[in-house]
């Protein structure tokens, strides 16, 4: 029976996930996992912060001053910057990556849902741009930025029903931070790159 190209394709494919390409024996595949340390010590981290709803923004910055004193953070390597509202935060938290004095950055605030498509101007360019900052320095920016519809859904998220964002925010940082800094002083064995053509 003839089958299109893609067709044979997929069912090679098929083929190759059932049963596997042809080989002498089965191996028991067994991937080495890599998971970051909750251990914060020889770190330093900025905490970017919003002064707009300073009464919950507050809490998520000492969550996450808890967070980092927890996991072992020394006096002096966490730093506290303020800007005035959630969409100040992407710049701010771009200045202290860029400064190459922090392993990683942690952006706080709380933007609550109003009458207008204002929220969604500022929830959505604070996460884009705080995404951008992490993925054009390579320093690990954690997002904890609270976006709620009502003034409850944030006091909940803010170290009450729902835990503490900055919390975790900050806790993910320490993990990350650890995370890159194995990524970054494992030596590839002599196998070089996987895709050599890729630059």
């Amino acid at each position: 029976m003839q089958c299109s190209f893609r067709s044979c394709l997929f069912t090679n494919a098929l083929h190759i996930l059932e049963f596997g390409p042809e080989r002498p024996e089965v191996i028991n595949l067994q991937p080495v996992i890599h998971r970051g340390k909750t251990n914060a010590e020889g770190f330093r981290f900025a905490i970017v912060a919003s002064r707009w709803n300073d009464f919950l923004t507050s809490k998520l910055i000492d969550g996450a001053v808890d967070a980092l004193n927890a996991a072992g953070a020394a006096e002096g390597d966490v730093e506290v910057f303020i800007v005035p509202g959630a969409f100040e935060l992407p710049l701010a938290a771009r200045k202290a990556a860029d400064s190459g004095r922090f392993d990683a950055v942690i952006a706080i605030g709380v933007v609550i849902r109003g009458e207008t498509p204002h929220f969604d101007y500022v929830a959505g360019e604070a996460a884009k741009g705080v995404s951008n900052v992490s993925l054009e320095t390579g320093i690990p920016v954690m997002f904890g930025v609270v976006t709620t519809d009502t003034v409850e859904q944030a006091i909940n998220r803010s170290g009450l029903k729902a835990g503490n964002k900055g919390f975790e925010a900050a806790m993910a940082a320490v993990e990350v931070a650890n995370l890159y800094r194995e990524m970054a002083s494992a030596e590839p064995k002599d196998k070089g790159k996987a895709f050599p053509h890729v630059v």
